[in-house]
């Protein structure tokens, strides 16, 4: 593989002017490292993307946030690495639960950080996902890792929502009530009752709600 001579062309995307302005200020400092631009949330991302393709001026690397009004980071990542394949995304993130982990990874991310990571990590972060190589924070890995080795069982396999869904049934809220507390559609609350009791190999709401009891989410009734 020959040496790279021109730098890592970056677009921050980040929907808090102060976290871009900070992100820059410490790029701009970095070996290797040019900030092509800067985007205030995931649909100006994608439309600056637009606006660089067309005049063939890509970034090699998309460092952005999850959380970000209109289009989210993990949207906006399955986006990017669909529509501009030779572009890699990094996430840069104050979220570290493996829910939103596994999302972005699956979205075509090719590294993940928490917020609180160094420059140089950042900086490494962003050269390695330019050579196609994927960078993980140090706590993110070891989550992965044990999940791999150990994965989780119980209620413990539930996502955020599949646990909030749980915390309904066992209040004895039906499907309709239960898309309406969540603002979905019944069809998809149903589907979410169906995973709670596949994942805890359960065959109805009341032992749903007798498992939600005995691991402390909702109280006994009486």
């Amino acid at each position: 593989m020959t040496a790279r001579t021109c730098p890592v062309r970056v677009l921050i995307v980040d929907d808090h002017a102060v976290v871009r302005r900070g992100i820059r200020a410490y790029l701009e400092v970095l070996d290797g490292i040019e900030v092509a631009g800067e985007a205030a949330d995931g649909q100006d991302a994608l439309d600056m993307l637009g606006t660089m393709a067309a005049h063939a001026e890509l970034p090699d690397v998309v460092l952005l946030d999850l959380m970000m009004p209109r289009v989210d980071g993990v949207l906006a990542t399955s986006r990017i690495t669909r529509q501009y394949p030779r572009t890699r995304v990094v996430v840069l993130t104050s979220f570290g639960e493996m829910e939103r982990v596994r999302a972005a990874l699956a979205s075509g991310a090719t590294g993940y950080l928490l917020k609180d990571a160094g420059p140089a990590e950042v900086g490494a972060a962003i050269l390695a996902a330019a050579r196609d190589e994927v960078f993980l924070d140090p706590a993110v890995a070891r989550q992965l890792t044990r999940q791999v080795i150990a994965p989780p069982t119980g209620v413990g396999a539930l996502t955020e929502r599949e646990r909030t869904v749980l915390i309904l049934v066992a209040r004895g809220k039906t499907n309709r009530e239960i898309a309406g507390e969540l603002v979905i559609s019944e069809r998809t609350a149903r589907t979410h009752v169906s995973n709670v009791l596949r994942k805890l190999q359960l065959s109805s709401r009341t032992q749903a709600a007798l498992v939600a009891i005995r691991e402390g989410l909702v109280p006994p009734a009486g």
